[in-house]
């Protein structure tokens, strides 16, 4: 879902020059096509200037835009002059659409502030978005109170809304799999699948027990299994790595796979530690990252709200994510951190990746069960991480989000692991300890922080912080 298509709304009012609309809806329209959006919009054909001013306007508007309601994933509104604060609310309200919207108001030009030239786009843009108000939509603003279409901000900030679009399309109405459950030491996972049906994500569960059943129906020499272990081997080194093993993670991806397909499920979140190891004889991490890595984002230990995170900013991004813990110090700087999981970290993310054993649990279920995680160290540059968690006492959903840096700094240790650096990260640290949040957090190669917290609080109405250094 790379390409965003925009419900455009052009503002206007009637004893403000026409040229300013006719002009300011051109010079809009191919903006908007040339950052790659698709555009549904009231022609000249069907309003004076293409524009939604009257009430006989929004009603042809939101005529538009309904029939075209399973494609629009946001809406534009552009004001070239002051407008009609009551053609732009009554457009969207008689749409019915529920998606978000961006408030765009052009500049006036100090040297064309003659009766026919000025736009008064300034001014519009408060009784715009105070009627937006009043009629309880959600709406977003541009980084400017004006600015001309071909301001370079502003094609930014249409790269941010997309990102926020994409992110509520794909979160209202989701699907995600719960495989087994959590580990019975990791209480941290407890998280309630109600507040999260209420917030439109619906959860499929899935007992391991099923999943190993129908693992003993595939044979080791069936087409399916034999290509599976053809695509593992391309996707990773597995030198040293055992036929057998690589035989059961190639069955477990395939029957993971198809029951993904069968529900429609957008990610899952599985039970990776114990019960896989003792009675199927390997992790699932290389199975994990690979769906992780194809963008079918896959969690550890059943952290479902952990997975959220990850289809987040993977939405916000179009990049994989990987979901890490909060791990250990890094010497004596406050503001670095080791970031480590075993790993089923994307190969995406990682500059050498290795398939090997899960070092933590093989010394109890044994090395030769342990088969299939993803070692390496993550790559340096920007990030952006994401937590969400659902808050039972107080019946709410809460996150945090931000953005930091990986280093270049090296350790010397197993799975995948790099050492971040966050603008004054003991207070991060802090909140999160005083707030009960879990010690897992999604991380994105990206930065997206901004349109995440964006579609989080305005659009999804969480409590979200956003640690900002």
């Amino acid at each position: 879902m790379s390409q965003i298509t925009l419900g455009l709304i052009v503002g206007n009012r009637d004893f403000f020059p026409d040229s300013l609309c006719e002009e300011g809806r051109r010079e809009i329209m191919d903006v908007i096509t040339k950052q790659g959006f698709e555009v549904i919009a009231l022609s000249p054909r069907d309003t004076k200037l293409g524009t939604a001013e009257t009430w006989e306007d929004a009603q042809k508007c939101a005529t538009l835009f309904k029939q075209y309601r399973d494609k629009i994933d946001g809406i534009l509104v552009t004001l070239p002059n002051f407008g009609d604060e009551r053609g732009v609310a009554n457009s969207i309200r008689l749409s019915g659409l529920k998606v978000p919207v961006l408030v765009h108001a052009f500049a006036d030009d100090p040297n064309k502030m003659d009766i026919t030239r000025r736009r008064d786009s300034f001014c519009g843009k408060l009784s715009v978005c105070n009627n937006l108000r009043q009629y309880g939509i959600p709406f977003s603003l541009t980084s400017k109170h004006t600015m001309a279409p071909n301001d370079p901000e502003f094609a930014s900030d249409l790269q941010w809304f997309a990102g926020v679009c994409r992110i509520i399309k794909t979160l209202k109405g989701a699907r995600v799999g719960a495989i087994g459950t959590r580990p019975p030491n990791f209480t941290t996972m407890r998280y309630s699948e109600k507040l999260l049906e209420a917030a439109g994500i619906s959860v499929e569960p899935l007992d391991l027990s099923e999943v190993f059943g129908r693992i003993h129906r595939l044979s080791d020499d069936d087409p399916s299994v034999q290509e599976r272990l053809v695509t593992t081997r391309d996707y990773i080194k597995t030198i040293g790595i055992p036929e057998n093993a690589l035989l059961k993670m190639a069955k477990f991806g395939i029957v993971v796979d198809e029951w993904v397909k069968d529900h429609d499920l957008i990610g899952t979140a599985i039970q990776c530690w114990t019960s896989m190891e003792e009675f199927f004889g390997i992790v699932p991490c290389t199975v994990m990252s690979m769906m992780t890595n194809r963008l079918l984002p896959s969690a550890c230990e059943v952290d479902i709200p952990g997975l959220i995170g990850m289809v987040a900013l993977q939405a916000a991004s179009l990049k994989p994510s990987a979901l890490i813990d909060w791990n250990n110090n890094f010497g004596d700087d406050p503001n670095k951190a080791v970031a480590f999981h075993c790993s089923n970290l994307p190969k995406a993310l990682l500059e050498d990746p290795t398939m090997s054993y899960q070092d933590i649990i093989a010394g109890t279920v044994g090395k030769e069960n342990t088969y299939g995680t993803v070692t390496g160290k993550i790559k340096a540059g920007p990030f952006s991480y994401a937590r969400i968690s659902t808050d039972d006492t107080k019946g709410s959903i809460r996150a945090y989000v931000g953005e930091g840096q990986f280093t270049a700094d090296t350790i010397e240790t197993f799975g995948g692991y790099g050492v971040m650096e966050i603008p004054n990260l003991q207070g991060l640290l802090r909140y999160i300890c005083t707030n009960g949040f879990e010690h897992h957090v999604a991380i994105n190669p990206s930065q997206v922080a901004r349109a995440v917290h964006e579609a989080f609080s305005n659009y999804l109405g969480w409590e979200v912080y956003y640690h900002r250094g």
